[in-house]
């Protein structure tokens, strides 16, 4: 069994609140928009760390991290890429990497919206931790948690950080 992390759209900002949800956890995922390599080096000194480059991210980010990364744990496929669209609503890159690559879980972030849902189309499972940030139309910075066990998602949880930036 792993115990997972997942976070996007930081834009250059990580909250001292993430660091105590990480416990327990075996890895952290991140979806894209760090913002700063800063971010990436801190949540990757924590525990064993994945992620993808984002539509705001510089060339540091871009070098070091790909546009899509597709692996295999505990027996699930997952594709985790920044800009999907949503269930029904992908776009065409996408939707050829869902056929091509037929991934259990799709990750995504950009829309700063927090949502998981089966999506029957592709039989795919669709996440999108929303935004952990403080830049975007967002009031509500969000987390999610998972374990991934024999071919299963268990105990997903929500994690709500925090109202954001200005908004406190």
């Amino acid at each position: 069994m792993r115990r997972i992390a997942l976070l996007s759209d930081t834009h250059g900002y990580l909250d001292d609140a993430v660091f105590k949800y990480f416990e327990g956890c075996d890895e952290i995922w991140h979806g894209g928009d760090f913002g700063t390599m800063e971010v990436a080096d801190k949540l990757s000194a924590v525990k064993p760390f994945k992620g993808v480059y984002g539509n705001i991210d510089g060339t540091d980010i871009r070098v070091k991290f790909p546009e899509n990364l597709f692996f295999e744990i505990e027996g699930m496929k997952f594709l985790i890429t920044h800009i999907a669209g949503s269930p029904g609503k992908y776009n065409p890159r996408v939707k050829k990497l869902l056929t091509e690559l037929k991934p259990d879980v799709l990750i995504c972030g950009h829309s700063h919206i927090l949502k998981v849902l089966r999506d029957t189309a592709f039989n795919v499972m669709y996440m999108n931790p929303g935004a952990a940030g403080n830049e975007g139309f967002h009031k509500m910075k969000t987390l999610l948690r998972f374990s991934v066990e024999n071919g299963m998602l268990k105990d997903l949880e929500v994690v709500e950080l925090g109202m954001r930036g200005f908004l406190k």
